[in-house]
C-alpha cells in the first residue's frame, strides 16, 4: 500500500499503458496543466457507440485517492454535445498483503446534450438506462486492468 500512488500513476500513464487498460476502447491519453496549474489528464476513448474526449482535471489528487472532473466531448453518430464526467479512483488496504481499488465514474448530462436526446424523441430516462449498460461494461473491463497497471507502477 505504502508504494502505490495514484495520483502519480495517473498523471503519467503512457499512451501504450492506458490502450492496454481497455482495448480497444482506449485510444489516447495525455496530460498536461490547466492554466491555473492543476494537473489534467486528456483522454480519448469509445464508451459503447460515441467517441468521447475527456479533459480530467484533478481536483484531488493524493497517493490512495483522486477526484477529476471533465467537461467532456462527446461525439454520437448524429453530431457532438458535451456531459460533466466525475471520475474518482481509491485504493485502501485490505490486509498486510492485499489493497481494494474502486474505479467510480459518475456522469451528468448539459443542457445541450438533454436537447440533442429531447429533439431524437428519447427520454433522459432511455438515455441513462441505455449508458449505464455501456459505461458499466467498459468499466467492468477497464477496472481489472488500471488495478494490474497500478501494482506494476507500484512495484517500480
Amino acid at each position: 500500500m505504502e508504494k502505490v500512488d495514484i495520483g502519480k500513476w495517473i498523471f503519467s500513464l503512457s499512451d501504450a499503458e492506458y490502450q492496454r487498460c481497455c482495448p480497444p476502447d482506449h485510444i489516447a491519453v495525455g496530460t498536461t496543466k490547466t492554466e491555473d496549474g492543476r494537473p489534467m489528464s486528456i483522454n480519448v476513448e469509445t464508451i459503447g457507440t460515441s467517441l468521447a474526449v475527456q479533459h480530467y482535471v484533478g481536483e484531488v489528487v493524493n497517493k490512495d485517492f483522486c477526484r477529476m472532473v471533465s467537461t467532456s466531448d462527446i461525439f454520437l453518430t448524429n453530431g457532438r454535445t458535451q456531459m460533466q464526467v466525475i471520475w474518482e479512483l481509491s485504493v485502501k488496504p485490505v490486509n498486510d498483503n492485499q489493497t481494494e481499488f474502486t474505479n467510480s465514474v459518475r456522469s451528468h448530462p448539459t443542457d445541450n446534450f438533454l436537447k440533442i436526446i429531447e429533439s431524437q424523441g428519447l427520454t433522459f430516462e432511455q438515455v441513462a438506462k441505455d449508458r449505464q449498460r455501456v459505461v458499466e461494461d467498459h468499466n467492468g473491463r477497464e477496472t481489472p486492468l488500471f488495478a494490474e497497471s497500478i501494482a506494476r507502477a507500484a512495484r517500480g
